[in-house]
C-alpha cells in the first residue's frame, strides 16, 4: 500500500511516501508562510521521485496536532481533499510515533472519514472591532 504521510504542525512541513511501513522517500522544508503554495507541488515531487503519480496513492496518514492553528488547518484541508477526490482512506494521529501509529491502523482497515484537527488549546475569538 502506497501511503503518503503530511506533517505541517511547524514552520518545518514534512512529507513522506511509504509502501506499507517501510519509508520510500522524505521530504521536509521550510514552508512557513508560504505552506500552502508549495505543498502540492512537493507532494507531486515526491511522487515522481519514486516514478509515482497521484493515481498510485492508496493511503494517506497526517498529524493532528498540536500545533499551528494556520500549518494544521492547510495540511488537513489537503489531505482531506486528496483522500476524498482519489477515493483513499485517510488517518489522523498524534504523539511522536504519529506515522507508525498511523499507518499500522491504516494496514488494519481504520480509517478516519474525515481528519480533524486537534490544536491543543482552546479556540480564542476576539470580539469583532466596530
Amino acid at each position: 500500500m502506497l501511503i503518503l504521510s503530511i506533517k505541517t504542525d511547524q514552520p518545518e512541513a514534512e512529507l513522506a511516501l511509504f509502501e506499507d511501513d517501510t519509508q520510500l522517500a522524505i521530504e521536509k522544508w521550510l514552508a512557513h508562510r508560504q505552506l500552502a503554495e508549495t505543498i502540492h507541488p512537493k507532494i507531486a515531487d515526491l511522487l515522481k521521485g519514486q516514478d509515482k503519480d497521484w493515481s498510485n496513492l492508496q493511503a494517506i496518514v497526517c498529524f493532528k496536532g498540536p500545533g499551528s492553528f494556520t500549518g494544521l488547518r492547510i495540511g488537513l484541508s489537503v489531505a482531506n481533499a486528496l483522500a476524498f477526490g482519489l477515493k483513499l482512506p485517510i488517518i489522523a494521529a498524534d504523539g511522536d510515533t504519529w506515522a507508525a501509529d498511523g499507518i499500522k491502523s491504516l494496514l488494519v482497515g481504520k480509517t478516519d472519514k474525515v481528519a480533524m484537527p486537534e490544536y491543543g488549546a482552546p479556540v480564542h475569538i476576539t470580539a469583532q472591532k466596530k
